[in-house]
């Protein structure tokens, strides 16, 4: 459908015709999804191997993707970094697991291994940023800007309404309110990293929903999904954008976000219970990694967005030049508060800037002062 709808003429009325509409509409209450292209479908099923591979982990150089927009080796790279990065992220989710069982024993041998499981954590969470500013290696900031991202606008970025026709001959088919496009913001392995940690963001008052949601009536919180209608219709109308988010992933990492979030002990409660000075400075090393993380996102948002966007679309400078403007970018971004750098959008729908500001900063605040367990 993003094909077809940014195939029409730059003034033209977006209408989805039925022969689309329908059939979409049908499959997307099957799974669950908004009629949008999302993260899943560029990253977590847009990949296969190069070379074939009995390893049960695909190595990381041996990724090719299945489908492009643009055809183009920046559009492949840009995919395949975040694979990689989820890839990568497969040893987080087993620390996550083991720590979660020592948490039910919680006794100071417990302490002692969670304590090294934590610091595993920062090595995975340290490759992590590491693969994510890899992608300088493989796609042109502004190819990437002008000629890729364009592709993955939903209604939430743009100012044209998304007219769906054919749904008056289907009554159990609903009206669409979730129409944002795919963002790292639905990537399960990044929020699972907050839910274990214990980062909230639920206070983030930058972490709003889109436009399109925000007329949307609907119930003050998530209820499951009636199979006849459209999925997006069980989240919550006025929900945090990083909630949001959730209705965009696949169903079953949904359920394990829940279930995460649900744990009867959340580590981060339990280092501060257990007052051990040396588990404490192992958390708060992994809230710094995960902080670091997304410092690399800021860095790349300002290469790959934020600069691109204030230069035409037919220069395009040396990597180095535009990694040098980019920590220009980076050090503006800092100051900024309400010009036009923090009010660019991302393609989910927020102000860019502002938000990832936000949830960088609430990243930082999760940490645990020594000694006594309260926050820093």
């Amino acid at each position: 459908m993003h094909f077809y709808v940014h195939s029409l003429p730059l003034d033209a009325d977006i209408r989805i015709p039925p022969p689309i509409t329908v059939p979409l509409l049908e499959v997307c209450v099957q799974l669950q999804l908004p009629p949008v292209i999302t993260y899943s479908d560029d990253v977590l099923y847009n990949w296969a191997l190069k070379v074939p591979s009995a390893e049960p982990t695909p190595a990381l150089d041996n990724l090719r993707c299945l489908t492009l927009f643009t055809g183009t080796r920046d559009e492949e790279e840009f995919y395949l970094v975040s694979a990689r990065i989820e890839l990568r992220g497969v040893d987080a989710l087993e620390i996550m697991r083991a720590t979660m069982d020592e948490l039910f024993v919680g006794d100071d041998l417990a302490a002692r291994r969670i304590t090294r499981y934590l610091y595993s954590l920062v090595r995975v969470l340290d490759d992590l940023a590491r693969l994510l500013l890899a992608v300088r290696d493989g796609c042109d900031p502004d190819a990437f800007c002008h000629g890729i991202r364009p592709w993955f606008n939903g209604a939430d970025s743009g100012t044209r309404t998304w007219t769906f026709e054919g749904l008056d001959a289907h009554p159990e088919l609903a009206l669409p309110t979730e129409l944002s496009g795919p963002s790292a913001a639905q990537s399960s392995l990044i929020q699972a990293l907050d839910a274990f940690l214990g980062v909230s963001h639920t206070s983030d008052p930058t972490a709003t929903p889109s436009f399109s949601s925000l007329s949307s009536p609907g119930p003050s919180s998530p209820t499951p999904v009636p199979p006849e209608v459209a999925s997006s219709a069980h989240i919550p109308s006025k929900a945090p954008f990083l909630t949001r988010m959730r209705a965009y992933m696949p169903r079953h990492h949904r359920n394990f976000l829940r279930h995460l979030g649900a744990a009867p002990r959340p580590l981060r409660a339990e280092v501060t219970r257990m007052r051990d000075a040396a588990l404490t400075e192992a958390y708060n090393a992994a809230v710094d990694g995960l902080r670091r993380f997304r410092d690399a996102h800021l860095r790349i948002v300002a290469l790959y967005i934020v600069g691109p966007s204030h230069r035409s679309p037919t220069f395009s400078p040396p990597i180095a030049q535009a990694e040098a403007a980019a920590e220009a970018c980076d050090v503006q971004m800092g100051m900024a508060t309400e010009s036009p750098m923090s009010l660019l959008r991302g393609s989910g729908g927020t102000h860019l800037v502002r938000f990832l500001k936000g949830v960088r900063d609430r990243t930082s605040e999760a940490a645990l002062g020594l000694g006594h367990g309260a926050p820093q």
